[in-house]
């Protein structure tokens, strides 16, 4: 039986040999067992494992197909083989088209001669069992996506496959597929926003590292030459087994190794890691430096905290897209100040923060009073923070459509932290009140 190093290496040779496929190639889990001289197991767990990492490709009637990967957030478009799984359907015909991008889709509930008009190329017509409709979108250059279950016909099917445009086939009907197409493009959208370590580390140059054997000296003059203060420590196959920086030998003779004094076992992160998270990893466990690794614990980047944050400033900067439950939560409330010139919220209830007994959500109230509590917080202090800790009291339910009022006080700030009580009201009658910690992502 194979020791988990050895299962490791062969996983990782499987990949390597995926990777180094020409694009285009087919890929059976018997053949590369065969090849790689591994078991079937052990290359169906590498395909899928490529499948993950976007390098392969599974295509209806076709197989697993090695293929360029694609840049994050390159396109926010949908293409016709994204919406076969979206909808849960099922390929008729033109299954060579379903890599090409979709650029908008149109409902066919009209007459032929007014329809024409919508149907361009590149386009996805949602229509039911005509067949005549679905010829002349496929004339035009778009695709067909048949709802309620129904086929086509035999014809409509030969010239798909000629055009390579794809017919499909969905058992969900008109409106259904449509709002689960829409619903993509914006989950999309929403993905695209979030940013990832990958963004940071993919721009970074190539990583400086040193090895359990380096020695005090050697650190010393990577660090003049590169400026970097500290540096991940690697073993022979790569992988991360801990940090040093200059602090860390001030007191240590040159020729002495970095062994006994490189902090082991360090926090690290991995590549799908949203950048959010890496700064509060970064904030709660006390450190400017992390290294950042792939699936097989490998490295393959770092980042400082002064990166982490420099890149969440940018992206405050941007737009924002309001179809996240918590935008949609709080887009209903509106800012205003006291004579004073202190900040309170108000808005009204609406039917989608309710329970099904009518009152509002007690996870409603707490978001409410989160967001709330970012805004004083970011007002009263400049800086951006999130929630360590929060104690509510929920005193009387709201209804539907009742207006209420969030009041944000400030207890305590500091540097790292800010103390809040936050109180919602309606009619001048307690609804909630909570205390909240906050903890600042911008200090350090």
């Amino acid at each position: 039986m194979e020791n988990q190093g050895d299962a490791v290496t062969k996983h990782e040779q499987l990949l390597q040999h995926i990777e180094n496929l020409k694009v285009g190639a087919k890929i059976s889990v018997r053949k590369l067992a065969r090849e790689m001289a591994v078991s079937e197991g052990t290359a169906y767990r590498a395909v899928k494992e490529a499948e993950n990492l976007g390098i392969v490709i599974t295509k209806e009637r076709i197989g697993t197909v090695r293929v360029e990967k694609k840049p994050r957030g390159i396109s926010e478009q949908l293409t016709f083989g994204d919406v076969v799984d979206i909808v849960e359907g099922h390929v008729l015909g033109g299954a060579n088209g379903l890599d090409k991008p979709l650029h908008k889709y149109v409902i066919g509930a009209m007459k032929i001669d007014a329809m024409i008009r919508y149907i361009d190329a590149d386009s996805l017509l949602i229509v039911g069992n005509r067949d005549d409709v679905h010829s002349l979108a496929l004339e035009q250059g778009a695709g067909v996506l048949v709802t309620g279950g129904f086929g086509t016909s035999r014809e409509v099917k030969e010239l798909a496959d000629k055009l390579d445009l794809p017919v499909i086939s969905s058992r969900h009907d008109t409106f259904t597929v449509a709002y689960m197409i829409n619903r993509a493009i914006f989950d999309r959208l929403i993905k695209k926003k979030i940013m990832l370590v990958e963004d940071i580390v993919d721009r970074k140059p190539r990583i400086n590292t040193l090895k359990i054997s380096s020695t005090a000296g050697e650190l010393l003059r990577l660090s003049k030459e590169s400026g970097e203060q500290r540096f991940p420590v690697t073993d022979e196959w790569n992988r991360v087994i801990g940090i040093i920086g200059r602090r860390d030998v001030e007191d240590v003779p040159e020729d002495q190794t970095i062994e006994k004094v490189m902090v082991r076992g360090p926090i690290t992160a991995g590549l799908q890691t949203s950048l959010a998270s890496a700064a509060q990893i970064m904030m709660w466990e006390g450190i400017d430096f992390l290294p950042i690794i792939d699936r097989n614990r490998k490295l393959v980047g770092s980042l400082t905290r002064k990166e982490v944050l420099r890149s969440l400033r940018d992206v405050r900067n941007q737009p924002q897209l309001g179809e996240t439950f918590d935008h949609l939560i709080w887009n209903g409330f509106a800012e205003e100040r006291s004579e004073e010139g202190k900040l309170f919220f108000h808005g009204f209830i609406t039917p989608q923060m309710a329970t099904d007994l009518g009152t509002i959500s007690e996870g409603v109230i707490s978001t409410l009073m989160m967001h709330s509590a970012f805004k004083a917080a970011k007002d009263i202090t400049g800086s951006d923070h999130v929630l360590d800790n929060m104690s509510t009291y929920f005193v009387r339910p709201v209804q539907i459509e009742d207006s209420v009022i969030v009041t944000p006080r400030l207890l305590e700030s500091s540097r790292r932290t800010c103390k809040l009580e936050i109180e919602i009201t309606h009619h001048d009658t307690l609804v909630a009140k909570s205390v909240l910690m906050l903890q600042s992502i911008d200090h350090g």
